[in-house]
């Protein structure tokens, strides 16, 4: 099969292979992990078709007949077998792990207690990073693999190391949810599809290799959260989290009652329940230990100054002092400029120059280099406080 026009980045050596390798692709071993979908399908066809020596890993993340999987969802029983029937029709190995354990105890125990912790976690982020780019990773290596190759829809560039670039399309821009990709890490990936304009092209040429995935929808949501509903989620992995509790106002002034913590997060407005007190009422913070919601005007969800945690630093240098970048703190909002401080440890200080509403602990804060596309690195938000008076 003829293979189609993939865009690459320039490697400045034409004595290199498309991947970057100085060699033939035929002598060249890559490892592709393939969810299943569409993105990761035509990445491992692409580079089949190119003559790389292609083998194909999915991993089964938990129990696909369990009562948290649902239809659709990557890495459950369809999805299985539709890499299964790609790796088929391209003529390349393909293996499925089970990693059913490391998911559980590394992503879905962490987004339960989280949530029972009042924060809004972002579990797909701690897949790549602990699952994903770290035992998936290692197991490429196992077998002696010179890369792995995903679908995400971000940019690898070479400048005077590896550099982690926003993806060409800012529609499918997946540079928030790899912030926590290391340099090693990030020495060992490839992401083909980064450079195309859009998923009208990825899903062109998976028609044009015949692939049985070319119009399958994109997953939605978590995959592991049926029909968005988190709720029924962490109360069947915790028991009791859903017990009620009042909904107060910040002098503490009881307005109402809730039906658990985890049905909130921050700057939540509707479904409150507490209708008819004049000026619409946003979740500001959650307290689970006294299983409180704290409701208050909009104005005081604005934010200037974030904490972050657990920071990843993939800049130039070593992290320290003060950096004038942009950051963003929701995966759906576009960079913002901001003053990003180093603290000690992997803890550092984000100034926003504009204010900023419902930030979360628990979410990421991404950096990205000032007008540019390269990401920085980022960090776990912790705390926020409000601009001053």
């Amino acid at each position: 099969m003829t293979a189609l026009s993939l865009p690459r980045p320039p490697f400045g050596d034409a004595s290199v292979n498309s991947l970057g390798f100085a060699k033939p692709p035929a002598e060249t071993r890559v490892v592709v992990a393939m969810s299943g979908g569409v993105d990761s399908s035509v990445v491992a066809a692409q580079l089949k078709a190119e003559g790389y020596d292609v083998i194909g890993v999915t991993l089964q993340l938990y129990d696909h007949g369990a009562a948290l999987a649902k239809k659709g969802a990557c890495c459950a029983g369809q999805d299985i077998h539709d890499a299964r029937r790609v790796a088929e029709r391209m003529g390349f190995p393909h293996y499925v792990l089970d990693y059913e354990n490391k998911f559980r105890e590394s992503v879905i125990d962490e987004f339960a207690d989280a949530y029972l912790a009042g924060a809004t976690p972002v579990p797909c982020i701690r897949c790549n990073e602990r699952v994903k780019f770290r035992d998936l990773l290692e197991t490429a290596r196992d077998l002696d693999a010179d890369c792995m190759a995903t679908g995400h829809y971000i940019q690898r560039r070479r400048g005077a190391k590896a550099e982690l670039h926003m993806a060409a399309d800012p529609a499918r821009d997946q540079s928030y949810f790899l912030f926590s990709t290391t340099q090693e890490q990030l020495d060992f990936l490839r992401f083909p599809l980064g450079h195309l304009a859009s998923k009208a092209e990825t899903r062109a040429m998976a028609e044009a290799f015949g692939l049985i995935v070319a119009d399958k929808p994109d997953s939605q949501d978590i995959c592991f959260v049926p029909n968005g509903d988190y709720a029924s989620v962490i109360e069947k992995l915790r028991p009791g989290a859903a017990d009620p509790g009042e909904i107060v106002d910040e002098g503490g002034r009881v307005l109402g009652t809730h039906r658990g913590v985890i049905h909130y997060t921050i700057g939540q407005r509707r479904g409150l329940g507490i209708g008819g007190l004049g000026d619409p009422l946003y979740v500001l913070r959650l307290e689970p230990e006294t299983r409180r919601v704290v409701v208050g005007p909009k104005s005081a969800l604005a934010t200037t100054t974030v904490n972050l945690t657990e920071v990843n630093w993939l800049g130039d240098g070593s992290f320290e002092g003060e950096i004038q970048c942009e950051v963003r703190i929701r995966s759906t909002r576009p960079p913002r400029p901001a003053i990003l401080r180093a603290l000690s440890g992997r803890r550092a200080e984000v100034e926003l120059l504009d204010p900023e509403e419902g930030v979360s602990p628990g979410q990421a804060c991404v950096f990205y280099e000032a007008g540019g596309t390269r990401v920085l690195g980022g960090g776990w938000i912790s705390l926020r406080r409000r601009p001053a008076a």
